[in-house]
């Protein structure tokens, strides 16, 4: 098995990499850098601040924090005493946040106070009715939404808010812990227990949280990099947000395993990112490929010296002798939340030959897949299309709050929903998602999450949300409108109100005026969304 010869636990896992790598940059953001010996430094001082005050291990600890150093920080200090972390999406409306907060049973929350223009202590204070009244001082919070969370700490300015700590409160509280504590703490970590409960959206309107344990982490990132380019010394540019596990694991743990750094921005801005790649002499560019056409369609794109960069999957940005003869012949890999990131894998840096095109690679080892007939269950032959399901040491533990028999199937094999086969050689070839799920940017959306926002709205009665083909972004959010009878709204106006519900990914941004008879229909009663989809691109105008 390709896994690491040392125990797979959070403690023992930064212990190694910092042992290594110390003085190397790990994460470069907005101008400010840490070290991998200065993120061990500072997670241990943080970790001891938790334990005083009384975090120990299982305790479900939320974070809601950018991809800076305070993220990395904050994940280790939890991660290495043996607490639950949950990180939590940094574009979550105060809808979303609640939810999530309630949902995951969140005891402690560690957040920043903004980002850009999202001000979390204000959704904090919607979301969470009675809390702008609570006193910190005075003790411990009570909130009846969240019946478990009982304090939040604050990394930056509090705004004079009483129901916050400061995070000094933890820098003093670690006086009280020493070094010889916080070890005996790390030593009872062990790799079954839980580590992470990632949430991402599902095939219905909620988000659902993934169990992830320390082994399946730290051992399936190791994994993972014996299929990739990355090398110690490496420079990764990466816009993936570590709220995802594809940041999370594909990106943060595999960049450690290989002693690459990260570099990293606020916001993605195509000029102002060719200058970061530039400055930071990156090595390698991992991405979305809009980012790439971004990039090259800006006036400066010509003006930078981006000769530095010698590998990833931002293909528009690779020097021509790495560059694909056609991205279509390089490998993609598949994979989703509740598998840790990608089940199958291949070589992404050479071009496969042409009866591989468009393929995902096989499992990896220790990662089985089978292919099922979504009706019946049974096994499929090679070639035949049917429902991927995969089983391995990567697959969580359960999705949180379902029941295991709810989860897997008898034999242990996640059923994912996605549609795909296998071909005789034990490549896979995805095809779609059998449900209705859209995938925009690298982003999951589920449609009924978002019309039931758009159902909120006076002027509509009912709305029918499908993802359309695109380019860059695989696909885009659209949105079929019926109004009701002498009502008018334009999608301009649709898509300010809905911004202020949902997050920016999940805004619709087509929006076709439909009327009642234009909406198909299955003889069970359903809309029909692939006809639905159909009529859609046979319309071309947005509204």
């Amino acid at each position: 098995m390709p896994f690491p010869d040392y125990e797979p636990t959070t403690p023992v896992f930064l212990q190694r990499v910092c042992e290594r790598f110390a003085d190397s940059d790990l994460l470069v953001y907005e101008g400010s850098r840490i070290s991998y010996a200065e993120a061990a430094r500072r997670s241990g001082e943080l970790a001891r601040g938790l334990l005083a005050r009384g975090v120990v291990k299982g305790t479900r600890v939320g974070l809601l924090m950018p991809n800076n150093p305070d993220f990395v920080v904050a994940w280790f200090a939890c991660a290495r005493i043996g607490a639950i972390v949950i990180p939590i999406n940094t574009f979550y409306k105060p809808r979303e946040l609640g939810f999530v907060l309630q949902h995951a049973d969140i005891e402690l929350l560690l957040t920043a106070d903004r980002l850009l223009n999202n001000d979390y202590l204000e959704r904090l204070e919607t979301c969470l009715p009675g809390l702008a009244e609570h006193d910190a001082a005075a003790g411990c919070l009570y909130t009846p939404t969240c019946p478990f969370l009982r304090e939040i700490h604050v990394w930056g300015d509090a705004g004079g808010r009483g129901w916050c700590h400061d995070r000094r409160v933890l820098s003093d509280a670690a006086a009280g812990v020493d070094a010889d504590f916080l070890a005996a703490a790390e030593r009872c970590v062990l790799p079954a227990d839980a580590l992470t409960i990632v949430y991402s959206s599902g095939s219905t309107a909620d988000p659902k949280g993934a169990v992830h344990s320390h082994g399946a982490v730290i051992r399936h990132a190791f994994n993972l990099n014996h299929w990739r380019d990355l090398v110690e010394g490496d420079r990764m540019f990466s816009p993936m947000p570590f709220f995802w596990v594809g940041g999370l694991v594909f990106t943060l743990h595999c960049a450690m395993h290989a002693g690459a750094s990260l570099i990293y921005e606020e916001v993605f801005e195509p000029g102002a990112t060719l200058k970061l790649i530039e400055r930071e002499r990156a090595t390698v560019v991992a991405g979305w490929p809009h980012y790439g056409t971004a990039m090259t369609e800006h006036p400066d794109f010509g003006e930078r010296d981006l000769s530095s960069i010698r590998a990833g999957n931002i293909y528009a940005l690779l020097p021509g002798r790495t560059a694909p003869v056609d991205p279509e012949l390089r490998s993609n890999s598949l994979g989703m939340t509740e598998t840790c990131g990608p089940h199958t894998i291949d070589r992404m840096d050479v071009d496969l030959p042409e009866h591989l095109r468009g393929s995902y690679g096989r499992p990896l080892e220790g990662v089985e897949l089978k292919i099922v007939d979504p009706e019946t269950g049974e096994t499929v032959a090679p070639g035949t299309l049917g429902e991927i399901c995969i089983r391995g040491y990567n697959v969580m533990q359960g999705l949180y709050k379902v029941e295991r028999e709810d989860t897997f199937d008898a034999d242990g094999f996640y059923h994912s929903g996605d549609g795909g086969y296998l071909n005789e050689e034990g490549y896979l070839f995805f095809k779609a998602r059998l449900g209705d799920m859209i995938k925009t940017g690298g982003a999951n959306v589920a449609p009924r999450e978002v019309e039931i926002v758009l159902d909120e709205q006076p002027e509509v009665h009912s709305s029918h949300v499908v993802g359309l083909p695109h380019a860059d972004r695989g696909q885009e959010v659209a949105a079929a409108v019926v109004l009701r009878d002498g009502q008018a709204v334009t999608g301009d106006e649709l898509r300010a109100r809905l911004k202020e519900e949902l997050s920016a990914y999940k805004v619709p941004t087509r929006y076709f005026f439909c009327r009642k008879e234009d909406i198909p229909f299955t003889d069970s009663g359903k809309v029909d969304k692939r006809r639905l989809l159909d009529f859609l691109t046979a319309q071309g105008t947005r509204a």
